[in-house]
Parts: C-alpha cells; sequence; structure tokens
C-alpha cells in the first residue's frame, strides 16, 4: 500500500524557501501535494506557480494582485483572496495537513496561529512568528494538538538532534551561526558597509531581510528566542558558535558532556523534506555532504562588541512579555531603513536598542496584544530615524 500524500500550503510560495519547498515537491511527486499557496507581490512568478501546481487555493498580498493574477492566463483556483485573510484562508483550507511559513517578517502571524488552531502542522522557517508571540503560538498548538516543526536549518538540526531524547538530558543547545559577511570586520570598517555589501552572505542564498540579519548577527538572536519556544528551553541553555563554513547546522550537549551535531549541504530542500517527511526519512533531491571536500571545521565565540544584536535578543529574551515583540518589530524597521539607504549599518542595533528602552516590558497573551505592541515599537523606530541617518 503506498504512504498517504501529505497535503500542503506554502505561504511565501515565491521567496526562496518557498520556492526550495516546491522543488521538493518536485522530488516526490507521489508523497507531496501542493493544496494551497500564498505569495506576496511577484505575480509573475506565482502565476507560473499556481498554472503548474493547480493549488484550490491561492491568495496574494494585494487586490491589485489578485487582478494582475486574473489578467494572467493562469487557471484560477476555487478559492482566492488577498492581504491578511487571504493568508488565514489557505492556511486553514480543510484539506491541508501541513502549512509551510515561509513569508516575510512578522505577515504570517495570523496565519500561523489560525493553522494550528485548526490543528494542522505548522512547518515554520518564519523566526519571526515565535519571536513576537511565542508563548501565545505554542500554548495554542499544544490546545489544539497541532505540532510544531522548524524548517531554519539550525532549529531543524537541533530537532534531529532531539528526537526521542528527554530534555532532562540536555545541558545546552548550541546554534551555528556562519558570522556573516563581516566576521573579520572592525567595529570601524562596520561603520562603513553597504547594503550591497552586506547581502553578499558566504555561504546561504536567502532573502533580502534575512540576510542583513545574518549581517548583523539579529538572525541568530532571533533564532535564540525561537529555539526557547521551540525546545522549552531557557536562555541560559542555549549557546550560539561561529562557525563559518556552516556544514555543521547546529548541535546539542547532553548532561553527560557527550555533543551531538547535524552536518548537512547549504541547501534548504534538506530541512524542509524532514518537516514533510517526519517521522521518516525520504532520499533527498540534492548531493549529499562529502566530508574529505568539506575539510576543515573552524568554530569561535561571538563578538558581542562588533554585533551587539545578538546581546540585545538574549536582553529581550530574558525579560520576556512584550520585549521581544519590540526588538523584532524595531529590526524590521531599522533593517528595511538601512536597504533603502536611509540608516548606516550600526545604526540598526542603535534602532532596536533605543526602542526597547523606551518600553516597559509586560505579558502578552492575546493576538491583538501583539499586534498593539508590535505597532507601537514600529512608530517609536521610525521616530527615532531621523536623528541616525545615514553617514557621510
Amino acid at each position: 500500500m503506498s504512504a498517504r500524500v501529505k497535503r500542503l500550503a506554502i505561504l511565501g510560495s515565491t521567496g526562496s524557501i518557498g520556492q526550495s519547498a516546491l522543488r521538493v515537491v518536485d522530488a516526490h511527486p507521489d508523497r507531496l501535494q501542493v493544496v494551497g499557496l500564498a505569495a506576496g507581490e511577484n505575480v509573475g512568478r506565482f502565476a507560473a506557480q499556481v498554472q503548474r501546481y493547480r493549488p484550490v487555493t491561492a491568495a496574494l498580498a494585494t487586490a491589485a494582485g489578485l487582478d494582475e493574477l486574473r489578467k494572467s492566463g493562469a487557471p484560477l483556483p476555487a478559492a482566492l483572496a488577498c492581504g491578511t485573510e487571504g493568508l488565514v484562508a489557505v492556511a486553514t483550507h480543510p484539506d491541508v495537513d501541513i502549512v509551510i511559513c515561509a513569508s516575510a517578517g512578522s505577515a504570517g502571524l495570523e496565519a500561523v496561529l489560525a493553522a494550528v488552531e485548526h490543528g494542522k502542522t505548522a512547518a515554520v522557517a518564519n523566526k519571526e512568528v515565535l519571536v513576537m508571540a511565542g508563548d501565545l503560538v505554542t500554548r495554542t498548538a499544544a490546545a489544539h494538538g497541532a505540532a510544531i516543526l522548524p524548517i531554519d536549518s539550525e532549529h531543524n538540526a537541533i530537532h534531529q538532534c532531539l528526537d526521542g531524547r528527554q530534555l532532562a538530558d540536555v545541558r545546552r543547545l548550541i546554534l551555528t551561526a556562519s558570522g556573516g559577511p563581516f566576521r573579520r570586520h572592525t567595529v570601524e570598517q562596520m561603520a562603513s558597509v553597504t547594503a550591497e555589501a552586506a547581502l553578499q552572505h558566504p555561504t546561504w542564498q536567502m532573502g533580502r531581510k534575512i540576510t542583513i540579519d545574518s549581517a548583523t548577527l539579529m538572525n541568530k538572536g532571533l533564532e535564540v528566542i525561537e529555539a526557547r519556544w521551540l525546545f522549552g528551553v531557557e536562555a541560559d541553555r542555549i549557546d550560539v558558535v561561529v562557525h563559518p563554513q556552516s556544514v555543521v547546522h547546529s548541535m546539542v550537549e547532553f548532561v553527560d558532556g557527550s555533543i551531538l551535531a547535524q552536518l548537512g549541504v547549504t541547501d534548504m530542500q534538506l530541512p524542509i523534506q524532514y518537516a514533510c517527511s517526519y517521522p521518516e526519512r525520504w532520499a533527498a533531491p540534492v548531493p549529499p555532504l562529502d566530508l574529505a571536500r568539506a575539510g576543515r571545521l573552524e568554530f569561535e565565540e561571538p563578538d558581542h562588541t562588533r554585533f551587539p544584536c545578538l546581546g540585545l535578543a538574549y536582553r529581550a529574551l530574558r525579560a520576556g512579555g512584550s520585549l521581544p515583540c519590540v526588538l523584532n518589530a524595531a529590526n524590521e524597521v531599522a533593517v528595511e531603513a538601512f536597504l533603502q539607504g536611509g540608516l548606516h549599518f550600526p545604526g540598526i542595533a542603535a534602532v532596536i536598542a533605543a526602542t526597547m528602552d523606551a518600553h516597559t516590558p509586560a505579558p502578552v497573551d492575546s493576538l491583538s496584544g501583539v499586534r498593539a505592541v508590535d505597532a507601537w515599537a514600529r512608530r517609536h523606530a521610525a521616530g527615532l530615524l531621523p536623528a541616525l541617518t545615514m553617514r557621510t
């Protein structure tokens, strides 16, 4: 008897993670089926995806995008919507088993929350969702018997290392970081780096926002917060090491001193496929890791002076409540300003720190509460930008 086909909704299907997810579908057409697709503004690519995969439900960010899709000639799905309501509709469609959340930034929060409320498995590549509302999302998933599986390569690695093991046996989680393109830059050199340089990641091909986060190490800070909610481990038991080769994706140290690591090639198809196949393992559509060619593997401590965003994330996690949401919102505002040329590179951390300083952490236990904190932090961070304009 053939295995049951798992039916997917992919949020952010035109981005790098979404496209990798569709390549996994292509590799396993007898095991995976696309039921829903949602994307932002790349209507041309989205129309081609709709034409090829024939989803029964689809969504775009705007009504204008839907109009463009209708004019594209692609066969329209039975259900078509836009905006947050569209994302939620795709994520909660009754035919969907697994929701792959790869939408950029905080846009996927409502959809992920709705998906787990409907008992769907949420395969999360979008770390901002758990940074903003980790307690709310994980409590909701537990209440509805829904699984949350990580697609981030680091958390996916930890999930593999922890599978079937007791949390009481774990001493610490060790997240690896490539160090980004400025690993050897001095503080003085950091002040003059450009967005073009920051977008040149040494080992991964990713979207613009996450690539800048990698350059500041905020990406690793967000992952520290995400790990707390995915695995139930407090901040003092989550460490970061810089590993520029990006071969070891993360590690778990156990109470006896043993360390288990997950190694693999730098291709997001591997963690995406693991999330789709779990608890099984399938043959992968990528070449295996060649250890002899991988060569030397290096590890070093992160420099918090040159990369203050990592420390800000730990500060937010330890304070808890609403502060991680403030951190995330301020970071999104600052990164966009940097990409637009309105903020120098060190200004990203300065905007985040000043916004956190202006906020008193408080418990947040509702979606409306999370969105209210997010909106306040965005306004405050945006108000700081005129005083931190690009240095000449």
